[in-house]
Order: structure tokens, then sequence, then C-alpha cells
């Protein structure tokens, strides 16, 4: 091929590189403009539809148009986002097809050995259209990345500012602030008492805080189950193994309301229990708590402070009111009580509230909040770190606070939490993101396996019974998954959660809608054996509890049903005040978070 066939083909496959990647361009924007005028997920449509419903409940006509409604924009807002996807990698192909083009045109045209002689004004013409032929191809380029970014980041994000305080470069564990238990002053700790009344709080004396130091207690399998130590009971899996829970109370009445006091501070986190205490955590702009109370009576313990850590932000960041700084569920291993705050602070406090580590693992990127719960196991406290920055996971020692082990993960920004496994007989992480569901080795961190089949902000946990892992997503679908050989076995898209973590167990499973619905399907095929349309929101997890399922909504009301292939509603039983958070249980007894208080139901 002589030095000229050289230059005409490179010109081209430039002109056609050209034209390709505007086209592509032109219908990105084209895409980018069509979703921002009328999102198919903000539908005016369904939301008429849904005022309908509220006036006429029972019509269930109007109940199937919706979920076909609702079902036609998932697949319209999948299909725009794989448009968007397949769009930006052509883009990207074609701007680089473009650039060599251009590259091999100019270096031939370099080779020519012998110029003819030429007017002055056709040098300059041709200099010109050189120039024209590279702007073209810089404008090109620049309108190629343009659609690319715009159209994959078209949903507004909010933003954070953060004002952090200054300090030097360091690494992770030298922000860790350890404090000598037996060394503590005396208002390390603070010590209140409450009923219905205000909360009044008294500093302890040095006299007071002078005992016998408690004995380590060793975490087993079976102390986690005696207890309710994390979010979701036992190993975070939605399963409590205590008996004779109650199953009928009122609580504007107090009727069956064994006692209820007041918290603090305000706060989306769900109680935990270890012995005779309960734990749950509460903020404001001022302050960032976690409160021990006394799981007999109600009076609160001690409330310990998340301040003076080393790195952590001025000012909170900016969070949305249905999330807050405390939305992450406390854990605890009988020795310790772990929390972890919406500024990136995580503090371990005694089982008598003196604190005894501290650090900040940094701000969390997150236009909600942070709310990922933490969970404890051998020797570990588990923090799943996803953010908008990329996701991790983390192992911290439980009794210093240094970083044990830190993995990246190909994953983007989820409110899931973490959860205990044993498959094979060894127990994994598994953690939830848009894309990956995945199971991580808690010896050393290194992910086992992975399927990539979610999308969108992943919110649920998952769910684990007889070796087989759901996770499930409003917008995106649900999967079930062999632990063993990581293969699919179901996926199904009528039914998804949105913040609720479906509960699997006994073969069932269990999936709370945020739009009122709860579905049992088979474990193992996703055969739906029934449904329950109770028209309220749900954002807590169903629990299941002595051979039946307990689900709270929204409004506060508790509905109970026998576990089984069959609806069958045992009651309904209203708090008297709203409650979006997943209860506690011990035997005999439940434990729920309200807005303001907290409650023992039982005799």
């Amino acid at each position: 091929m002589t030095n000229t066939d050289k230059i005409k083909l490179a010109q081209n496959i430039a002109v056609i590189a050209g034209i390709f990647c505007s086209v592509v361009a032109l219908l990105l924007l084209l895409n980018f403009w069509q979703i921002s005028k009328a999102d198919p997920i903000e539908s005016k449509a369904l939301e008429v539809l849904v005022e309908r419903l509220k006036e006429d409940p029972n019509n269930d006509g109007l109940k199937a148009e919706i979920r076909s409604y609702d079902l036609l924009a998932r697949k319209a807002y999948f299909n725009s986002q794989w448009q968007i996807q397949t769009g930006a990698v052509l883009l990207i192909f074609g701007a680089i097809i473009l650039a060599f083009a251009l590259r091999v045109y100019y270096s031939a045209k370099a080779k020519i050995e012998a110029p003819e002689k030429i007017l002055e004004n056709e040098i300059a013409s041709r200099i010109l259209a050189q120039k024209g032929i590279v702007i073209s191809g810089v404008a090109v380029f620049v309108l190629a990345l343009a659609a690319s970014f715009a159209s994959v980041n078209y949903l507004d994000k909010y933003n954070i500012e953060v004002a952090v305080t200054e300090t030097k470069p360091q690494s992770a564990d030298e922000g860790i602030q350890v404090i000598d238990v037996g060394s503590a002053k005396s208002d390390s700790m603070q010590v209140a008492e409450t009923g219905d009344s205000d909360v009044s709080a008294t500093v302890a004396t040095d006299s007071a805080k002078i005992e016998t130091a408690p004995a380590v207690i060793e975490l087993t399998a079976q102390s986690i189950k005696n207890n309710h130590n994390s979010f979701r009971g036992p190993f975070g899996q939605g399963i409590t193994f205590h008996k004779n829970i109650p199953t009928r109370w009122d609580g504007a009445a107090g009727t069956n309301i064994a006692w209820k006091t007041a918290i603090p501070k305000h706060g989306y986190s769900s109680p935990v229990i270890w012995g005779d205490k309960i734990f749950v955590t509460g903020s404001d702009k001022e302050s960032r708590e976690v409160y021990c109370f006394n799981r007999t009576d109600g009076k609160l313990l001690w409330t310990g402070v998340a301040d003076k850590i080393q790195g952590s932000p001025a000012t909170p960041p900016r969070v949305t009111e249905d999330t807050g700084l405390s939305a992450s569920t406390v854990t605890t291993d009988g020795n310790r009580v772990f929390a972890i705050f919406g500024t990136g602070d995580v503090i371990a406090f005694d089982m008598n509230g003196t604190r005894v580590w501290a650090r900040n693992l940094g701000v969390p990127d997150n236009h909600y909040g942070h709310s990922s719960s933490l969970i404890v196991w051998d020797g570990k406290l588990f923090v799943q770190y996803d953010t908008n920055r990329g996701g991790k996971v983390l192992a911290l020692n439980v009794t210093t606070g240094e970083t044990v082990w830190e993995k990246i993960r190909a994953s983007k920004i989820s409110w899931a939490s973490p959860v205990l496994a044993q498959v094979d007989g060894k127990y994994q992480l598994i953690l939830t993101a848009d894309p990956i569901v995945a199971g991580y080795d808690i010896k050393t961190g290194d992910e086992l396996w992975q399927v990539k089949c979610m999308m969108g902000e992943v919110g649920p946990s998952v769910g684990f019974s007889d070796g087989i892992v759901v996770a499930a997503n409003e917008y995106a679908k649900m999967v079930a998954i062999d632990a063993k050989t990581h293969q699919v076995l179901w996926e199904d898209d009528e039914y998804l959660p949105e913040a609720s973590s479906p509960l699997a167990h006994n073969g069932l499973l269990i999936i709370a809608t945020s739009y009122g619905v709860l579905a049992c399907y088979d474990l193992k095929s996703g055969e739906k054996y029934w449904e329950h349309d109770v028209g309220k929101t749900f954002y807590s997890s169903p629990m299941y509890a002595d051979g039946k399922m307990y689900m709270m909504d929204n409004d506060g009301v508790m509905r109970i049903y026998e576990f089984g292939k069959e609806m069958k509603l045992i009651s309904e039983n209203k708090l008297g005040e709203h409650a979006g958070t997943t209860p506690a249980f011990a035997n005999g007894k439940i434990y729920i978070r309200g807005d303001k208080n907290l409650y023992c139901i039982g005799k």
C-alpha cells in the first residue's frame, strides 16, 4: 500500500468514525433529554392511580392496573439504562478509532517526499483544512464524553458539604483513639435514669465506678442465639430463637406493655439486646450518642457520647430526615458495644459505658446518610462501607479498633448491612450492592464469590437459609443464589423491597415492599404462595419468632402471621406512635423502638 493510499484510507476511516460518534452522541443526548422530561420511575399517571386507590382501597382491578403500570415503568427504566451503557461504550470505541485514524493520517502526510510547488493561498487552505479536521475531532470527542457522563449520571445527587477538622495526613490506624479502661476518668461515662418524663443525667463518681472487672465473655453461636446482638438478630438473618413471644398488645391503651421509656435523641437504629441490657443510638447536629437501658424496667443506665474523635468532621455531613446520622444499628459481643454514625465515627464502649476506643473511617460520601449496620464475630467488627466514592469492607479488631483487613469492592454505594452465613461449615460475610452480591472470607477478607445481578440504590440486606442467598431491590429484581455453586436458582421482579430485607427460613421466603404488599415464596423454586396488600409503607424487616412472622409498618402497626404456605393473619397491634425500625426479641418479650419511645411488649 502506497503512502497516498494510507492517507486516503485513514481519511475515510476518520470521517466514518466522526459521523458514527456524532450520531451516537446525539442519540445519547436525546435519550438524556427524554428521560429528564419524562422519567419512567417518577410517573404522574402512577401517582394518580395510587391516589385513586387510597379512595377505593378494595378495588382489586385498580391494584392490578397499578402493578402492571409499575412493572412497565421498571422495564422502561432498565431499557433506558441499557441504552445509556451501550451508547457510552460505543461512543468511547468510536472516539478511539477516530483518534487512531487521525494519527495515521498525519503521520502519512508527514512522509510525502517531494511536495509539489503550490500557490501560497493553496497552502493556507490546506493548513486551514487540517486545523478544521483536528478541531472537529476534538469537538466530537468532547461531545461524546459530555453525552456519556450526562446520560449515565442523570440522577441528581445531594451536594455534600463537609467541613472537616484540619489534621495531618495519617494512616487509617493512626486515627484510632484507644482508652485504658482501668485508668479512665470519672467523666467518661454518663449515667442517667428516665421514665416517661424528661431525661436527667448525673455523672458517676470515682468511688461508684470502683468494682471488680467483669469476666470476659466468649462469643459463640449459642451465646448469640441466646441474645439479640445485631440488626435482624443472630448473624443478621432475621431469625430469633426465643419462645412465648406476645401476639397481642395496644401501646396507646397500655395493654400488655411492660414499660416504655423516652429515648433522649431521635434515630432509626433498631434495638439490640445482651443479657439484661438493651442498646439503641440517637443523634442530632450537636452530638451522637449510644444509650444503654435496663431491659427489666426500662431505666437508662448510661449514655456514651461519640465526641473528640480524631478526624471526625467539625460539621456533620448533610443527610436526609428519613435517615439521619444514627440509622445504623449497633452490635455487641457481650464485652463491648460497637456503634457507627453518619459522620464515619466508629466507637466502642464496655458494658458499663466506658469508652474503649474510637476512630473515624472518613466521612461517607452518601447522599442520604450512612445506614449499614455493624456485625461482630471471630474477634472482628465488620463494617460495610460502600459510598459514592466506591465500595469496601473492613474488619476491625474488637479490642483495639485497628484494621485487621480491608478490601476494596467492585461495587457502588449501598445502604444494606452485612450478613454472616455458614456455608460448608465455615462462616462467610455476605454483602449486596450495585451491581454485585458477594461472599467474603472472614479471616482474610478475600472475595470467595460474586454474582452480578443488582442495580440501583440497594437498601435491603440479603436473606439466607438452607445454603441459599436471596438478594432483592426495588426497580431491579429478586435473585436466589446457591451459596455453594454460586449459580442463580431463580429470578423474579413482581414484588421488590425498597428498604425491608428478605426473610428466608424453613423453605419459605417473605418479601415486604415499600408500597405495602407482603408476599410469600418457595425459597428453592420461587413459586409464589400468597400475597397480602395492607396498603402501608414497610421499612422494617420481617422477623421469624416462635413459629410466626412479625412485620411492623411505618405507622407503628405490627401484623403477626402464621409462618406457612397459606396467609393466616393472627393479629394487628398498634404501638401508638410511628415506627420504622426492626424489633428485638427475648423470651416472652418484644422490644420496639418508636419515634420517641422504647417499648417492652409482654407481661
